[in-house]
């Protein structure tokens, strides 16, 4: 087939991995015609082809866990399929735990393995040995077994991709660089390569650790960057059994992979080391870098330790390879919120060829339905700050995610990098207060307090955690008497012009249409029923909202809004987040309290329930809106940030 550049698609894939060669193969196969796969040098030459090829099945969530699946349950299928071997085996994965806290965890793994239908077991030390013959089992307290995962070759994997995307009329592009997206009243029109331009209705950017170039391209923020990730490989070994389980020692931060009589370990180790920030080279292509035995030298000794088969053989290879990764540990998916048909499937955080089968599916159903199958919150491209795109912000953080995979998954676990970016105003004064702050979209939030202790800190355990006793003395403050809340981090969007009642009527459950001062509490549904946001609105004059919502979901819920507002609508919308501190006064006590800065009167008969009035408080002004959701009375207060 000709590798010149066509002069339209219906759909162009950036990207010639693992998983840009799965969305190829998947719309194929959903029947789409005239697709157009763009490779900036040859299949898998970014990080595919040095993956260490583990197919696991249990993810964080059940709906992640069901992906993995599916491309577990793919690959058994593949080649016979497409006639390209994969190399794939399911030979089982064993994690072993050294300590109770981490059995705690396997433990609890399993059984949320099989609540979400993947068969798990526990296995005690000495199972665990008769499964992998070579393990030292000195130090261990338990293991548990997942008979289902198992191994693939990852560049085989993307041949088989590309073999059954060709075979349903796809076409395969190498040697084309993508250098710009052509864009026009916000939506995507075309990709300009170093050979021309190709005009689309549709691009999805697969571009792995060159995603986040392909999105500045066209204003589009895609928060990842590229971390060593280093591996060795052994010379051949006699005794060394064949078809041996993948084997995981997250307390060692190690992995074990039989491969053709060799042993291939790899580490996701604590403070990572970033790579490419100044740029990936543009002949990048297969390419290695430099080791550094000094930063693999902990984990090799936790190796031999775990396995001590390994002190009397020699090492064939030592490889350090870049992999991408994301600021929570999680990959995108789905439509940029701000370019409409510009689809992202990237930041796969070293899970790339075990997602590739899943994320494939899910692109594939996302771009022909316009929406999701399923509820994939937890990997949607909107869930991210764009501020987060920051290279400095990235750097620190990517630092830390890294070795996250293998780290404690403690609950509440908060990230220690990237921190104090975005605050209240009010953070100092919460702080001298003994506020244990935690992160929500990128916003530093007090979680909870400790009254005279200087900067309290979470304790983490399986267990009940330090925070108990404080969270409760907070919870009885604001059933009994009255507490404050600082909940600045409120998205909030002004919504306005003549046609403001009519666009909000539109995408509201609730009705609008009401007077000025008055809060609305509704969801926005999608055209399935579905519920898409859960929020209030308040009507401020006759052609001015203000439209509150989570700051998790904030540009979730910006880009909904925006998204349906059509041509024929006199609508502005205004994002205000920054431009208001919010305090919430919550509890039986709260008229009394908020009386004391305030002459408006706060009763009922002249201050109802959903009802929202510009007052007086102390020397300035804010909005008071009688609005509840602890089931007592209270106010939020919507201050102007230089006033607070």
């Amino acid at each position: 087939m000709s590798n010149s550049l066509p002069e339209k698609a219906r759909v162009v894939v950036i990207g010639g991995g693992a998983v840009g060669t799965s969305v190829l193969y998947h719309l194929a196969k959903a029947g789409w015609e005239d697709l157009v796969l763009l490779e900036r040098r040859e299949l898998g030459c970014g990080t595919t082809w040095h993956a260490a090829g583990l197919v696991g099945q249990l993810r964080n969530s059940l709906n992640l866990t069901k992906l993995a699946q599916y491309t577990a349950e793919l690959f058994e299928g593949l080649e016979a399929e497409t006639g390209q071997p994969t190399g794939f085996r399911q030979n089982g994965s064993i994690s072993v735990a050294s300590d109770e806290h981490r059995f705690e965890e396997l433990k609890r793994s399993v059984t949320m393995a099989r609540a979400f239908g993947l068969e798990a077991s526990v296995i005690s030390p000495a199972e665990a040995k008769e499964l992998y013959p070579i393990l030292n089992i000195d130090d261990l307290v338990g293991a548990v077994f997942i008979d289902k995962d198992g191994q693939i070759n990852p560049l085989d994997v993307v041949q088989a991709y590309a073999k059954g995307a060709r075979a349903n009329g796809a076409r395969i592009l190498e040697n084309i660089k993508v250098t710009g997206i052509l864009t026009d009243s916000g939506a995507v029109r075309g990709v300009s390569t170093d050979q021309g331009d190709i005009m689309t209705d549709i691009v999805v950017n697969c571009a792995g650790m060159w995603a986040r170039e392909v999105g500045l391209m066209c204003g589009v923020e895609i928060p990842l960057h590229a971390a060593e990730h280093f591996y060795v490989v052994t010379e051949p070994i006699d005794e060394l059994p064949g078809n041996l389980p993948v084997m995981r020692d997250p307390t060692g931060f190690t992995y074990y992979k039989e491969d053709a009589g060799k042993l291939l370990v790899g580490a996701f180790e604590p403070n990572a080391k970033p790579w490419g920030m100044d740029g990936i080279p543009d002949d990048f292509c297969f390419d290695q870098l430099k080791e550094d035995w000094d930063h693999f030298e902990p984990a090799l000794n936790n190796a031999l330790h775990r396995v001590p088969l390994l002190n009397n053989v020699g090492i064939h290879t030592f490889f350090c390879g870049p992999e991408s990764f994301t600021p929570d540990n999680l990959y995108y998916l789905g439509e940029a919120p701000n370019l409409k048909n510009f689809y992202i499937a990237a930041g796969f955080n070293s899970i790339g060829i075990q997602s590739s089968g899943g994320a494939g599916k899910v692109m594939s159903e996302w771009i022909s339905k316009g929406h999701p199958a399923n509820d994939y919150w937890d990997i949607d491209i909107r869930r991210i700050a764009p501020f987060q795109n920051n290279s400095q912000y990235l750097k620190e953080r990517i630092s830390e995610t890294l070795g996250l995979l293998y780290d404690m998954h403690w609950p509440f676990r908060q990230p220690v990098s990237s921190r104090n970016v975005r605050k209240s105003t009010l953070h100092d004064r919460l702080a001298a207060r003994g506020a244990c702050f935690g992160e929500t979209y990128g916003w530093e939030r007090a979680d909870w307090y400790a009254p005279g202790v200087e900067s309290p800190q979470y304790e983490y355990s399986y267990g009940r955690q330090n925070w108990f006793e404080n969270n409760r003395a907070e919870h009885e403050a604001v059933r009994t008497n009255v507490g404050i809340f600082d909940q600045t981090s409120f998205a909030k969007f002004m919504v306005e012009g003549r046609d403001a009642e009519r666009f909000l009527n539109r995408i509201c459950a609730n009705n609008v249409a009401v007077e000025p001062g008055r809060v609305v509490y509704t969801q926005w549904l999608n055209e399935r029923g579905g519920i898409e946001a859960d929020l209030t609105v308040t009507r401020l004059a006759e052609n001015r909202y203000l439209v509150v919502t989570g700051a998790a979901v904030h540009l979730r819920d910006l880009s909904w809004l925006k998204k349906h507002i059509s041509d024929d609508l006199h609508v502005v919308v205004t994002d205000v987040t920054s431009g208001y501190s919010v305090l919430s006064i919550m509890g039986p006590n709260a008229r009394e309290l908020l009386s004391r800065v305030t002459s408006t009167d706060l009763s009922n008969e002249s201050f109802p329930f959903l009802s929202s009035k510009e007052i007086e408080l102390g020397m300035a002004y804010g909005r008071a809106s009688r609005i509840t959701f602890v089931g007592e009375l209270g106010w939020e207060l919507y201050i102007s940030t230089d006033f607070v």
